[in-house]
């Protein structure tokens, strides 16, 4: 007999029928006289996170919201972390809650708002001087022709069809947003941290919300100290295996065996990768036999920033 009772999925499974932890972010965008207004949204998530020309995030939106017209009509956004206190916590429930106009919201708003980084024609909205971190991202209208839904700003009834699939208006209620990640910022205390080495002393105090579960209040957990479990190293390759697949990378390219012999750890799924990455490295900086002194600059990313 089985261990688990079957719970209906209903509308809002993620609150209504699940424990799902996530994020709390408040959304900056612009309203229809260019002034930031601020939202409460916890259905964003990383979308594109390797291998394409840009990254982005996944935002999942009621389309009647401030939020979602906003995005519509402006195309920009910033998304602003904020770090866990009972007090900030409780001005994001009050920032998420639908029906006021951007100036009864913003005019009693606990938060500090200021210039942001991203450049570009685009008019931007305002960041949160109290985020640990900000993403200032842009809509990416065209994929699927969202752009079309532009059209459909101030229908705040529903929304009839057509839908999109997965940008723009996807349902009578429901909007979701590709945005491209322009530009993340960062406070200096974590943003070293990243860059010299994270240790748990060293994270943002990050809360995590549960949503809106009995009509009458929002859960989260208070942050604790983070604690660390060592990756396991798995079954290593042989360093003849490693040798033969960078042999028939490039002809144009070669790795010597000290080179190779950093990457026995690699899992053989992910090695072609690993090997093809060092070959674009190679390429873009005009080496013709990979090192292992190469391979030390090609594994830390970041390694221009440290300089």
């Amino acid at each position: 007999m089985s261990s688990f009772r079957d719970l209906r999925i209903v509308d809002n499974f993620y609150q209504t029928s699940a424990y799902f932890p996530m994020p709390t972010v408040l959304i900056s965008t612009l309203n229809e006289t260019g002034k930031t207004s601020v939202g409460s949204y916890s259905l964003c998530f990383p979308y594109y996170v390797a291998g394409k020309e840009y990254y982005a995030m996944l935002l999942e939106s009621r389309n009647s919201s401030n939020t979602a017209q906003n995005i519509l009509r402006s195309g920009t956004c910033a998304l602003n972390f904020i770090e866990d206190s009972r007090a900030n916590f409780k001005e994001a429930v009050r920032l998420g809650f639908p029906g006021e106009t951007c100036e009864e919201k913003m005019g009693k708003c606990r938060f500090t708002l200021e210039e942001g980084q991203a450049v570009g024609d685009a008019p931007r909205p305002l960041v949160i001087q109290e985020a640990y971190q900000v993403f200032e991202c842009t809509w990416q209208s065209d994929l699927e022709n969202a752009y079309e839904d532009i059209a459909k700003v101030g229908q705040l009834e529903g929304v009839e069809p057509p839908y999109r699939s997965f940008n723009g208006i996807t349902s009578k209620f429901g909007a979701h947003f590709i945005l491209k990640i322009d530009k993340i910022l960062m406070k200096e205390r974590y943003h070293n941290a990243i860059i010299g080495g994270v240790k748990a002393n060293s994270f943002p105090r990050v809360p995590v919300d549960y949503g809106y579960r009995d009509n009458t209040h929002f859960w989260y957990t208070r942050f604790s100290r983070p604690i660390s479990e060592r990756i396991s190293a798995g079954k290593e390759a042989e360093l003849s295996t490693v040798v033969y697949a960078a042999s028939r990378m490039d002809p144009n390219i070669q790795f010597t065996e000290a080179a190779c012999k950093t990457l026995v750890k690699v899992p053989r799924v992910f090695l072609k990768a690993a090997l093809q990455g060092c070959v674009d490295w190679a390429k873009a900086n005009g080496v013709s036999v990979i090192e292992e002194s190469h391979m030390a600059i090609i594994r830390d990313k970041r390694s221009s920033e440290k300089k």
